[in-house]
């Protein structure tokens, strides 16, 4: 079991001759070296004096310096940051001269290799630029996807728990649903109920995707579909998950509102059907992601719904939502043990049944071991 010591330890030693300096700011790459967890995000940008600098400074042989501005060192209360080098930019101190003094302590010069997160403010890198002549950027996150790619038997036992919170979220929800609530009741559900299961949020925008003849197909207009009553015969399908300890989960089950037809019940079966031959194919160290995408998709092509299959099979996931590599054709990533991968497939149809189930799948050599599997039935509301 790797702790945050030996990640930064580990990720000190792969980076001499790689970049002369890593700035991570706070997010998911800080987040998996030091347990500095982030907080939930906001829609619209809420910064404060110097905020271009909050983040960790990293140099090969050197102590890590964590810069952050008063605002957030007072009232962020960031954990995790005992015995670090911790410095605090006052709200009328100049982050310039703060920055500059740390370069010059590292040793940071004319032309440097400065890596930074894939998810930096580009704000960040411009006042980089400004101040060491000759700077050349490169992805810190790529940097550490080595170590991040296989999770350890910590950060397995971590998204196993925030499979269980996500689960007993989907179970109260259920035990709520009723004919005649609209989209946004449930996915106010959804949210309210994760929180109160221990989730510090969702991970992800909750969403819902329905259909029947007379709810067509929505993606990404929330406002006109929140108001819309499920009323029969509607397939429901739950695309959700909970937040634990720094890390995400997704999830997804389908629900029947009135009684299922004969097709609803097939596309059903079909989507569990290929989502264990997905699991089954999920073998350490035999398969490339795009054979185990193969396989499940097969399941729903052999049936005559391959185009209503619109996405790939899944993606790996831990420190965030949608990591790499992915399951989908054209990536021949070797699957190895520890990764952690979603298989969700999906039957899409405007108008008319749909279906989908996901869960967060464990590659391991004789299969995936999935870290969830409750909610196996269609779930019927009537």
């Amino acid at each position: 079991m790797a702790s945050y010591a030996d990640r930064m330890s580990r990720f000190q030693g792969m980076i001499d001759g790689k970049a002369d300096l890593i700035f991570f700011p706070m997010g998911t790459d800080l987040d998996y070296l030091t347990g500095i967890h982030r907080d939930i995000p906001n829609y619209g940008r809420n910064l404060h004096p110097g905020m271009w600098l909050e983040g960790m400074w990293l140099a090969p042989g050197r102590d890590p310096i964590l810069t952050l501005p008063r605002m957030t060192a007072e009232f962020g209360a960031p954990g995790g940051t005992d015995g670090m080098d911790v410095r605090v930019l006052g709200d009328w101190d100049d982050p310039r001269e703060m920055v500059s003094g740390i370069l010059k302590d590292l040793g940071i010069g004319v032309g440097a290799v400065i890596a930074v997160s894939d998810d930096a403010e580009a704000e960040s890198l411009i006042e980089l630029q400004e101040l060491v002549d000759g700077v050349r950027f490169a992805s810190g996150t790529d940097l550490l996807r080595p170590l991040r790619v296989i999770k350890d038997d910590d950060e397995i036992a971590k998204m196993r728990e925030a499979g269980e919170i996500t689960e007993k979220a989907f179970a109260a929800v259920i035990a709520q649903m009723k004919v005649g609530m609209t989209e946004l009741d449930v996915s106010a559900e959804v949210d309210y109920q994760m929180k109160k299961h221990g989730s510090l949020g969702p991970s992800f925008t909750t969403s819902l995707y329905n259909t029947s003849p007379h709810h067509p197909l929505e993606f990404g207009n929330k406002l006109a579909s929140w108001p819309r009553v499920l009323t029969p015969p509607t397939s429901v399908l739950f695309d959700f998950g909970a937040v634990h300890d720094g890390m995400c989960y997704d999830f997804g089950r389908t629900v029947c509102i009135g009684a299922p037809s004969e097709e609803q019940v097939l596309v059903h079966k079909l989507i569990m059907d290929s989502q264990r031959a997905g699991i089954v194919a999920l073998k350490a160290g035999e398969v490339t992601c795009e054979a185990v995408d193969k396989a499940a998709r097969d399941v729903l092509v052999d049936a005559g719904y391959g185009a209503a299959f619109r996405h790939r099979l899944g993606h790996a996931i831990g420190w965030d939502v949608h990591e790499p590599p992915f399951l989908t054709k054209g990536d021949e990533t070797l699957v190895q043990e520890g990764m952690i991968f979603t298989i969700e497939p999906s039957i899409f149809q405007d108008r008319k049944v749909s279906a989908r189930v996901e869960d967060c799948i464990v590659a391991r050599p004789g299969g995936g071991e999935a870290l969830t599997s409750g909610f196996q039935d269609l779930i019927v509301i009537e």
